[in-house]
């Protein structure tokens, strides 16, 4: 394990529901109204996490079965716990997932694919799960831009520590952008490939509770800020602070842009 995969840690639990869950459902809804789904298919959810696409997928699609599958043992039995309806959640690499070739009629991916240490092998092991005709898709948070919480972030980290742009997933994730994603399903062999973005609105109620989450330890941004000594942590806050808008109020209200790329398998 690389240092910088070090900090990519996500646990199950509030703290990543107060973090990153409570977007993540936002985008997930965004991205099955993106286009029409027939009734009764069979998906395939790769890199499940807690199960929000998971669940959004037997809310509004009235499938014939879910599937889900992710790395994590702890975020699958999670994901188990909230399930209702046809979902099922397996413990599995997206380099290798438990299903026959041509086995689902849908396979997609809720902000994982940037995790994947390979994710050209991801986007083609999610193929070979798809029959001739069926869709493969994703959506990923703009890093490098659009998702404005890490964004600010970031920056405000690297300006105290230089060495931090080392864990930006802005820079780390290249992939996380439009150019990049058509590549990589063109690549795939995928016909009628299409990047559109989802942008929602991240509204924070205060400081507190837009700087809290991080203390947790989720993800890169939450790992380094649990690795900073208390009076580093306060610097960053503080500089953090000073980007942020604020209305009267004291609620703070940013945008964040996911990318989403689907296309078809010939």
């Amino acid at each position: 394990m690389s240092e910088q995969q070090r900090f990519d840690v996500w646990q199950a639990g509030p703290a990543y529901e107060r973090f990153m869950g409570r977007w993540s459902r936002k985008v997930a809804e965004r991205f099955t109204a993106l286009a029409g789904h027939p009734d009764g298919l069979r998906w395939l959810d790769v890199g499940c996490g807690t199960g929000a696409l998971s669940a959004v997928l037997a809310a509004r699609c009235r499938p014939a079965l879910v599937l889900g599958c992710d790395r994590s043992a702890e975020l699958v039995a999670t994901a188990r716990d909230a399930a209702y309806g046809p979902v099922r959640f397996v413990v599995a690499d997206a380099g290798a997932l438990p299903v026959r070739d041509g086995a689902c009629d849908a396979a997609v991916s809720g902000l994982a694919l940037n995790f994947l240490p390979e994710p050209a092998e991801g986007v083609a092991e999610m193929t070979r799960a798809v029959r001739a005709g069926g869709r493969v898709a994703a959506y990923v948070w703009d890093y490098a831009e659009g998702m404005v919480l890490l964004r600010r972030f970031w920056d405000a980290a690297t300006a105290l520590d230089p060495a931090a742009a080392e864990l930006d997933e802005g820079r780390r994730f290249p992939v996380c952008g439009p150019d990049p994603l058509h590549a990589l399903w063109t690549g795939a062999g995928l016909a009628d490939v299409w990047v559109t973005p989802i942008v929602i609105r991240t509204v924070f109620t205060d400081l507190a509770d837009l700087w809290s989450p991080f203390l947790a330890g989720q993800g890169p941004a939450g790992s380094y800020v649990a690795d900073l000594p208390p009076d580093d942590r306060d610097r960053l806050r503080d500089t953090l602070a000073e980007s942020l808008p604020r209305d009267p109020d004291g609620s703070i209200e940013l945008t964040a842009r996911a990318w989403s790329v689907s296309g078809i398998k010939r």
